[in-house]
């Protein structure tokens, strides 16, 4: 199973608002992390590693935020 639902909400909600680009890439597949069907399609499995690159102003407040986000597992969005 790949990155399911709840978790791929999470993250859009997250950057809501966010001035900067998000962008997820797993394997060689990179998507806009601010689209839930993009997350989706990545189809990422428990414990993949993905690499998140974030440009523009909000940057370091929104991977501080996407951060403790995988720490945390999306425990919030539970």
């Amino acid at each position: 199973m790949g990155l399911h639902t709840r978790p791929a909400t999470y993250i859009v909600k997250l950057l809501q608002g966010c001035k900067s680009s998000v962008h997820m890439t797993y394997k060689k597949e990179t998507v806009n992390a601010k689209s839930i069907l993009s997350l989706l399609m990545l189809a990422l499995r428990k414990n993949s590693k993905v690499k998140i690159t974030v440009e523009g102003d909000d940057a370091p407040e929104i991977m501080e935020k996407l951060t403790q986000a995988f720490d945390n597992c999306f425990e919030e969005s539970l």
